[in-house]
């Protein structure tokens, strides 16, 4: 069942016909993509994020369900020896070591600097791909997405583990970001994106699947108000790599009786992605008849994903995410 949630009523007042079209802002974000104009990395930083969540963000790491082997000193479990989390050995500091492995304790007894090694760690490719279609311009979803997007691209490249960005209408690739010090980047682009176009889901599960690459984390930020969206993330798992699908929500697409205060009446429906108009009239018992059938979709989403193995969040655009991120995502196992 697909949820009618990216229309918006109108009503229909001087009865032209002539509805509406989404502002793409394609164009523009083409331009500062060409030019590299865009917001400053560490001002869209911090108007991403509070520098306090950032600073409890760090104690996190993304969480995969399967053993991988990237091409980067990263932070995962891999069956090689070398550096992780359980202990192995002692070695003395060198330039260029880690200085969070020395172990300052021994150094205070011992006036020795000793580095503690583990067992090897892999790096863990987290691909963030953003849906930036028209429907997300409504109810402060793309303003999620990105706030969403920057939390878990800062928890992989503080832990080195690399992010690249891609985004749905796919039509250029993905930027790509390593260390601490690609944070600022990511969050300018992250900072510039901009809302326009189709959901060509199904699309952009596709051309990623036709990139070469390690396996890693794939995590879908998007409301998936599209026909196409199971489509989409069958093709997503594959390759040994890992999917979590982050479902971005509005109040108002669950609940429009929450946000307005008369939808009973005659109405005309504007999907913002394409124009089309669909007259309707609507009563309180075909309004809770929607908001149940709403609810039932977005939960169908949820049991799909769970049972394809992928890891389903929920996030309503008006939810603190800094609850979610550091509560919530950690019991589902996206975080640890």
């Amino acid at each position: 069942m697909k949820l009618p949630g990216r229309r918006r009523a109108r009503r229909d007042t001087d009865g032209d016909g002539a509805g509406p079209r989404p502002a793409s802002g394609r164009t523009a974000q083409r331009e500062r993509d060409r030019t590299g104009d865009g917001p400053r990395g560490e001002d869209a930083g911090h108007a991403l994020l509070d520098p306090a969540f950032l600073t409890r963000l760090e104690r996190l790491q993304l969480a995969t369900r399967r053993p991988l082997a990237g091409h980067l000193a990263g932070e995962h479990r891999s069956p090689a020896l070398g550096t992780s989390v359980d202990f192995a050995d002692y070695r003395e500091y060198h330039p260029g070591d880690d200085f969070r492995r020395i172990d300052y304790a021994l150094y205070a007894r011992l006036d020795v600097l000793l580095v503690r090694l583990f067992e090897a760690e892999d790096d863990l490719h987290l691909r963030l791909l953003v849906d930036t279609s028209a429907s997300m311009a409504t109810g402060g979803k793309l303003d999620a997405a990105r706030r969403v997007a920057a939390a878990l691209g800062f928890v992989a490249l503080v832990r080195r583990d690399p992010v690249s960005l891609h985004r749905f209408p796919l039509d250029r690739p993905g930027p790509r970001f390593t260390g601490r010090s690609g944070v600022p980047a990511l969050f300018a682009h992250l900072a510039a994106l901009e809302a326009g176009g189709t959901t060509r889901f199904a699309e952009a599960a596709t051309s990623m699947l036709g990139r070469r690459g390690p396996p890693g984390l794939t995590v879908v930020i998007s409301d998936l108000l599209t026909p196409e969206w199971e489509d989409g993330l069958d093709r997503l798992p594959a390759g040994g790599s890992d999917v979590v699908v982050v479902h971005v929500l509005a109040d108002e697409e669950l609940r429009p009786s929450l946000v307005a205060e008369d939808l009973v009446g005659d109405l005309d429906l504007v999907d913002v992605e394409t124009g089309a108009r669909l007259g309707v009239s609507l009563s309180a018992d075909a309004l809770a008849d929607y908001e149940r059938a709403a609810a039932a979709w977005a939960d169908g989403v949820a049991r799909r994903c769970r049972r394809r193995g992928t890891a389903y969040v929920r996030l309503l655009a008006g939810d603190d995410l800094e609850q979610a991120l550091l509560a919530g995502w950690r019991a589902s196992g996206v975080l640890r």
